[in-house]
């Protein structure tokens, strides 16, 4: 797992700047109490020594859509962070970096209704590595099916990104970690696949490539929009479909991919070899094409990348 590099000097907090040391929550937050924030992960790259934030908008844009499924209402608009977003990354001088947009129900009645505290929206950002290792990339990771199943539909909104569902990702995360894994990959209620703690899946047999649509209790994953455009350009079929756990041990190549995690091919799942045990060539496709983009070695013609 990979560790922040350097953290932000100052974090973007309803409409102005604070150091990081005073970027604290009472401990009578509803969010502390009850899970109640949802919140965004992006990325900005190196692209020829300026910032570029990745797909800026439509990550705001999910934040707000979370926001709208919780009830959270904000005197912001999507203009205005991304905006405070770029300013963030511009007040830090950072080139490269994760930035994160969080908005929480703050202090004030206890209680689990929320609907009388107030919701505070914070920017933080910090320099970031491979999310699940120096060398993950390259040589793939070990994973295991989890035990933990993700949330049945109609229980905790999988569309919303919000904190209180990572409580799910923490059991997912933590029992891979402590079997020696360096991920779990979780089923739905129906015993099909959903996704990761923190990435969605995809999977190629015969060169096709299939993932999960939204209906198995996944996010909608902007990195996994992504892949989905880019495999459709290279003339990669692509198929959203429920996918049995079986069919991930029989895959020819298997990858997990996140904001976080890029483009992480999985060579083991189960200590059952994927494939070749190695990064696959369609996978090394997919992740050379992504990378390229992301960081601007690339034609952007979805007009994706933001500069700074």
């Amino acid at each position: 797992m990979a560790t922040p590099k350097k953290l932000s000097d100052k974090v973007w907090r309803n409409g102005e700047f604070i150091p990081w040391e005073q970027a604290t929550v009472h401990i009578s937050a509803h969010v502390i109490h009850y899970g109640s924030s949802v919140f965004e992960g992006i990325r900005a790259y190196d692209v020829g020594g300026r910032a570029g934030i990745f797909r800026l908008r439509d990550h705001v844009r999910r934040l707000f859509d979370g926001m709208k499924i919780y009830r959270m209402e904000t005197k912001y608009s999507i203009d205005d962070i991304c905006k405070a977003s770029i300013e963030t990354v511009k007040a830090n001088n950072f080139k490269g970096c994760y930035l994160r947009p969080i908005a929480y129900r703050d202090a004030g009645p206890m209680g689990v209704n929320p609907l009388k505290n107030p919701v505070t929206v914070d920017i933080m950002a910090w320099e970031w590595g491979a999310y699940l290792g120096a060398d993950a990339l390259e040589k793939g990771v070990e994973m295991q099916v989890s035990s933990w199943n993700r949330n049945a539909p109609n229980t905790t909104p999988a569309l919303a990104k919000c904190g209180a569902n990572y409580a799910s990702g923490a059991l997912i995360k933590m029992e891979s970690l402590v079997n020696g894994y360096s991920e779990g990959i979780a089923l739905d209620v129906n015993g099909y696949l959903s996704e990761g703690s923190g990435e969605n899946i995809f999977v190629i047999r015969d060169g096709v490539l299939y993932t999960p649509p939204i209906a198995n209790s996944v996010l909608a994953g902007i990195t996994r929009d992504t892949i989905i455009r880019l495999a459709q350009d290279m003339g990669i079929k692509v198929v959203e479909a429920a996918i049995a756990r079986e069919q991930l041990y029989i895959a020819d190549e298997l990858f997990g991919v996140g904001t976080a995690a890029e483009v992480t091919p999985i060579r083991a799942l189960d200590k059952i070899t994927i494939g070749s045990g190695s990064r696959g060539p369609v996978t090394a496709r997919l992740q050379k094409a992504y990378l390229d983009l992301v960081q601007g070695r690339s034609e952007d013609k979805w007009g994706f990348i933001t500069k700074v």
